[in-house]
């Protein structure tokens, strides 16, 4: 294969030719056996990642999960990095991936799904439901017992559901009373959490201060009671804050709710459940988490001050929260700094799923003529964006594959100066004040935009500093 189709006889870094020419080698070679092949396609060297992935995807649809071994399965625990630019999209996790691909199957095939994974594929169940067999949505276990000797796993279980038919089994072996033994879903991913970055992934949180989380636990039935509650965890500030402790007998389903304060310069990066066992002292905590969901809208603010850069590399440097498309982004003097060439400079955080809510920012114009900030962000392509422009004009653009002006009125600026400008986006209306005076108004009747994140942004070749912004609801 080397000799007749290796890269030496095809241009480029990785030419589809000899990855296929791989990919085949591998199938035939592993006979079938999931381990085999891909161990086989890796060890042709060459461009492994794809290939393996190729390999792996069609043994996997030949030979369905039972043929994946668990040794594979385990420690990858459900999580899915991407690497796009909406950094809400880059933390997901295998089961919602099934269904993505899932629901555009029956699509496609003109199929109704059936009834019992029809909430499930149309997005209208919890997040997190645990029904695909062996599902964990990459949940993981920590605790504050200073002993060395606990140990913990989770596992999908068939003994227990609130809903459906499956749950999560937590397992605390050694615990004592007193202390907490948390389970939780890592809603933000840094620097630390990777040893490698080639692919240079950027994330923005998937919960934010002013939403809610809530779930619901179960222990055995022939267990002691304990105390619980739903907790979220600040990385900025390194704190945990907590939801009503609620008294969990034996045997019966408890709904556990908790509001996320209001708070400022939070990066949320844990949100879960934690067991305080009463006794001094049992062999082991075994309890049943289903149905866990975020919901609720934003409410926080941002002084870029109080931000820090996170470096994955040299020349892989992240505002942390934030991703970006095109230009220089990083802080400066306090604030977070942008500038580019004559394409749009982009640079997002928030949600992808954030639907309506009130979002405003303190810019300074420093050189250029449009600075601007943005909401409903989808991606490069499909956005709303509004600010100061040239031949002193406040404008709201509409982004489809390209910025388009959708109203502007007369606005006089100057470099140098603080605005603050806010984007209030209810359904298909938008309004745009500069400090606090209402001077824009739009309500987009063709295909609107009525979800994304927010973001910063401006263009041809401008430079703007943003101080701080804030989030709330309507």
């Amino acid at each position: 294969m080397k000799a007749h189709y290796g890269y030496h006889l095809y241009p480029g870094n990785c030419h589809i030719i000899p990855n296929a020419a791989v990919i085949i080698l591998s199938l035939l070679y592993g006979e079938g056996d999931f381990s085999k092949s891909i161990n086989i396609c890796n060890m042709c060297g060459w461009d492994t990642d794809c290939n393996v992935a190729n390999v792996g995807t069609i043994l996997g649809v030949l030979n369905g999960l039972q043929g994946i071994d668990a040794s594979w399965r385990t420690p990858i625990n459900d999580f899915l990095c991407c690497s796009s630019v909406i950094g809400s999209l880059n933390i997901l996790d295998l089961p919602w991936c099934a269904s993505y691909i899932a629901r555009f199957g029956y699509k496609i095939a003109g199929v109704q799904p059936p009834d019992q994974w029809e909430a499930v594929l149309n997005g209208s169940s919890p997040r997190f439901h645990f029904e695909y067999p062996g599902s964990t949505h990459a949940f993981r276990t920590d605790h504050d017992d200073p002993s060395r000797n606990v140990t913990a796993r989770v596992e999908n279980s068939e003994a227990e559901a609130y809903s459906g038919e499956r749950s999560l089994k937590v397992m605390f072996d050694r615990v004592r009373g007193g202390y907490g033994y948390r389970v939780y879903h890592q809603t933000y991913y840094g620097p630390s959490d990777f040893n490698d970055s080639r692919y240079d992934p950027a994330f923005s949180p998937l919960l934010y201060p002013g939403q809610k989380v809530e779930a619901r636990v179960k222990l055995p039935d022939n267990g002691p009671g304990l105390k619980a509650r739903m907790f979220v965890k600040d990385g900025n500030q390194d704190k945990l804050y907590y939801g009503e402790s609620v008294y969990v007998p034996a045997g019966e389903w408890i709904h556990l709710t908790m509001d996320i304060p209001v708070l400022d310069n939070a990066c949320i990066e844990q949100a879960g459940i934690e067991w305080i066992p009463l006794a001094d002292w049992q062999e082991s905590l075994i309890a049943y988490v289903d149905d866990m969901d975020y919901s609720g809208s934003p409410h926080y603010s941002i002084d870029f001050s109080q931000e820090r850069l996170e470096m994955w590399n040299p020349i892989h440097v992240e505002v942390r929260q934030c991703t970006y498309l095109r230009g220089h982004w990083t802080l400066d003097n306090g604030a977070l700094s942008g500038s580019g060439s004559q394409l749009p400079a982009e640079c997002y955080t928030g949600d992808y799923a954030w639907k309506d809510y009130k979002y405003e920012a303190v810019l300074t114009p420093v050189v250029g003529e449009e600075h601007l900030i943005q909401v409903r962000v989808q991606g490069g392509i499909r956005s709303y964006a509004a600010g100061l422009a040239k031949d002193n004009q406040l404008v709201l653009y509409k982004n489809d594959q390209g910025y388009r002006a959708v109203a502007t009125a007369d606005f006089a600026w100057e470099p140098g100066k603080d605005y603050r400008v806010e984007i209030s986006a209810e359904h298909n209306r938008l309004t745009v004040s500069v400090d606090g005076t209402q001077l824009l108004a739009y309500t987009d009747q063709d295909t609107p935009y009525l979800h994304g994140q927010i973001g910063f942004a401006n263009r041809n070749g401008s430079r703007t500093l943003y101080k701080r912004y804030a989030v709330s609801p309507l």
